[in-house]
């Protein structure tokens, strides 16, 4: 029994499925299948009940999750103990950018107890421009231009960051693991998304959040009905069967009874986080979590 097995288990469980698991651990539904299968093998029973529609846990899956969640917890405390990280990271993000920024923040306090992050949220170039100034550690954003177009780059020595000038401050601007735009729609049916949606009546967000500047760039003809500050709402709307939604897809998988239908040539959800050259030791581990 492996400690990735357990995390996969305790994934599921939490999300409420194998599909919503996989993005939250940055991976494809199958080989998350492939993990549980093997352990309950190994174990000799089902952990989860499968159905059509939603995943529970099995009399074992409720007595192994548990313990399960308190070994990988006592795991990221022994790996903590050995390198900790204390101080503290300010740390910008985009209205609407980081969907999952619960499980961000609750595994760096697993990780780093002594870490302090500070959350605010700036629009995009405000966020730079804190970094610059040094009133700001870290800040998440999305990449320039249009999804999928490159941006004027040269791969830095250290990872793949991206090295920009900005008097008097060099900024580095490290890419994050990418994903792709879907279309949510009420529940049932599994139809590809449409090329073309200016036909569809869609509920979006404002002005300043990230994911309205994404579907912006990508469909920019596209008619908006409603228009929401909150994703849970949008969601509800959606699953009412008002309007559809544009989502990242980890956006959209943390409402599993929605139809995710994926598009043809998907438009890109590619996010950057951008610091001051000479990282401290704090902005690498929030760094390392996020990627």
């Amino acid at each position: 029994m492996e400690l990735r097995q357990l995390a996969v288990v305790v994934a599921v469980a939490e999300e409420g499925g194998f599909t919503a698991a996989a993005q939250r651990l940055r991976t494809v539904q199958s080989t998350v299948s492939t993990v549980v299968r093997a352990l309950e093998r190994d174990l000799g029973t089902p952990l989860f009940h499968r159905t059509t529609h939603r995943v529970v846990l099995t009399p074992a899956g409720e007595a192994f999750v548990p313990a399960a969640r308190a070994a990988l917890e006592a795991a990221e405390r022994a790996r903590a103990a050995v390198s900790p990280v204390a101080g503290r990271v300010r740390l910008g993000v985009s209205p609407g950018l980081l969907t999952d920024l619960h499980h961000v923040l609750a595994k760096l306090q697993q990780a780093h107890p002594g870490l302090a992050v500070e959350v605010r949220q700036l629009p995009d170039l405000e966020a730079r421009r804190a970094i610059s100034e040094s009133t700001m550690d870290l800040a998440l954003t999305l990449t320039p231009g249009c999804p999928g177009e490159p941006i004027a780059e040269s791969v830095a020595e250290d990872d793949t960051a991206v090295r920009r000038s900005a008097p008097p401050t060099e900024l580095v601007t490290s890419l994050l693991p990418s994903e792709d735009l879907v279309l949510a729609t009420a529940p049932g049916g599994s139809r590809p998304a449409p090329a073309d949606l200016t036909e569809l009546s869609l509920v979006d967000f404002p002005p300043g959040w990230a994911i309205r500047e994404a579907v912006d760039r990508a469909f920019p003809g596209r008619r908006v009905r409603l228009e929401v500050d909150d994703l849970a709402v949008a969601a509800g709307l959606v699953r009412a069967g008002l309007a559809a939604c544009v989502l990242p897809a980890s956006a959209a998988a943390r409402f599993g009874d929605l139809t995710v239908r994926r598009f043809g040539r998907p438009p890109s959800w590619q996010l950057a986080a951008v610091h001051r050259a000479g990282r401290s030791a704090a902005v690498a581990a929030v760094l390392a979590q996020l990627g």
